[in-house]
């Protein structure tokens, strides 16, 4: 219904407003925390002798670690080891036993 001003009701942009703050939530917020949590349940599963990918793209395995750095080694060679930051790693693989 149009008021007497030409305008709508306040009623209408209260509800238009939450509208579009929930569409905000489910298109950008919620499958950014949803991500947050699988990384960070992701490397809290990180053992000594899994089979990881990091962002730079290189496989390696996990020879020793502490609380935020990882110790990869890189290739056959066995003097091909690095330390790096836990969170550079974005897959995680466990050895077959």
């Amino acid at each position: 219904m149009i008021t007497a001003s030409g305008g709508m009701g306040v009623g209408f942009w209260v509800v238009y407003a939450a509208f579009l703050i929930g569409l905000m939530y489910f298109i950008a917020i919620r499958p950014q925390n949803k991500e947050k949590k699988r990384m960070a349940e992701l490397l809290a599963s990180i053992a000594v002798g899994d089979s990881v990918l990091t962002s730079s793209g290189f496989y390696g395995v996990v020879i020793d670690m502490t609380d935020d750095t990882v110790i990869i080694e890189f290739g056959s060679n066995k003097n091909c080891r690095i330390p790096m930051q836990k969170s550079a790693i974005v897959q995680v693989e466990k050895p077959e036993v």
